[in-house]
């Protein structure tokens, strides 16, 4: 029988699979990619009692290839927190989502697991934009005021380094950086003790200087959008920069669009508690559009639509 850990490469993605192999360690082959990368599972190529655990990654968007699995015979167990639509109903799907909002991947393997590894669910939470949750989540443990900056660091970093069209973009591939973090069994010992950590931490405060720096390209009285130069850092920083705005205006929905290679442009939208119209249902009036209800993305905008999408947003939000 082979393991095969499918996962996203963003904070929510790393840790929880994290929190799986440490309590059932196993190798396997891991199958991961930036954040946008989300139809992972085509990759996949199982074969009967093969097992194939997905971490992170919408089932909406990857329900042909999962159907595909399963009628191979495949054994899969499903962790998300995305828009999923139906869920299949089979006997060789064991599924854990849960898009109700508050709650991220790694939150629910912290819960499947009852807190054993609970440390990666609180960075995790703090890399999703979660940051009341984290805190909850951190107040159980009884971390002091020291270590939850350090995991709020953490997550913030790890997710940062999942944005980008390609791996190119990124510091660290996903699956390079998921096999550090397989050195430790606590993440704070690995921000205490590999020099990654600081690595990624420095390259992510030194892009969103960079990124502080752009103007909106426009502004109404509920939301902004910003538009990012054409550059590997812009892409590397433009999720990270949402969640950062989003932070400092939690009343205004925030759109991020930085230029693609092919043209048009990669889309993070964030939008406020409260919102009549869900960062997932605007992204998901858009091809390539999907996500949940607080963080969402469009994974290509043509450059065509760019003055229309910000009609839209307006109309959603401004």
């Amino acid at each position: 029988m082979r393991r095969i850990d499918v996962f996203n490469g963003d904070a929510d993605g790393l840790c929880a699979l994290r929190q799986l192999r440490l309590a059932d360690p196993a190798a396997s082959e891991l199958v991961t990619g930036v954040k946008r990368d989300i139809g992972l599972l085509a990759r996949v190529a199982a074969a009967p009692s093969d097992m194939v655990t997905v971490l992170d990654v919408s089932l909406d968007r990857n329900r042909a290839a999962l159907l595909g699995l399963l009628e191979r015979g495949a054994r899969v167990r499903y962790f998300d927190h995305h828009h999923a639509g139906e869920i299949p109903s089979h006997p060789g799907l064991e599924a854990h989502i849960d898009s109700s909002g508050g709650i991220c991947t790694s939150m629910l393997v912290d819960r499947q697991l009852g807190g054993r590894f609970r440390g990666w669910a609180v960075a995790a939470a703090f890399g999703d934009g979660l940051d009341q949750a984290a805190l909850n989540l951190g107040a159980a443990m009884a971390l002091g005021a020291a270590e939850l900056e350090k995991l709020r660091d953490l997550g913030r970093s790890l997710n940062y380094n999942a944005y980008g069209e390609t791996e190119g973009d990124v510091l660290v591939p996903p699956a390079k950086l998921y096999q550090v973090l397989a050195r430790f069994d606590d993440p704070l010992r690995f921000v205490a003790e590999h020099g990654l950590a600081r690595r990624l931490d420095a390259g992510r405060h030194a892009d969103l200087a960079a990124a502080g720096e752009i103007e909106p390209h426009w502004t109404g009285r509920g939301g902004e959008v910003y538009l990012l130069p054409d550059a590997p850092w812009s892409r590397r920083v433009s999720g990270t920069f949402a969640n950062q705005l989003a932070r400092q205006h939690a009343r205004r929905a925030i759109a991020v669009l930085a230029p693609v290679r092919a043209g048009g442009y990669v889309v993070s939208v964030r939008a406020p508690a409260g919102a009549r119209q869900g960062a997932h249902e605007f992204c998901g009036g858009f091809a390539g559009g999907g996500g949940r209800r607080e963080a969402a993305g469009i994974d290509r905008l043509p450059a065509a639509e760019l003055e229309a999408f910000v009609r839209r947003f307006a109309d959603a939000y401004g």
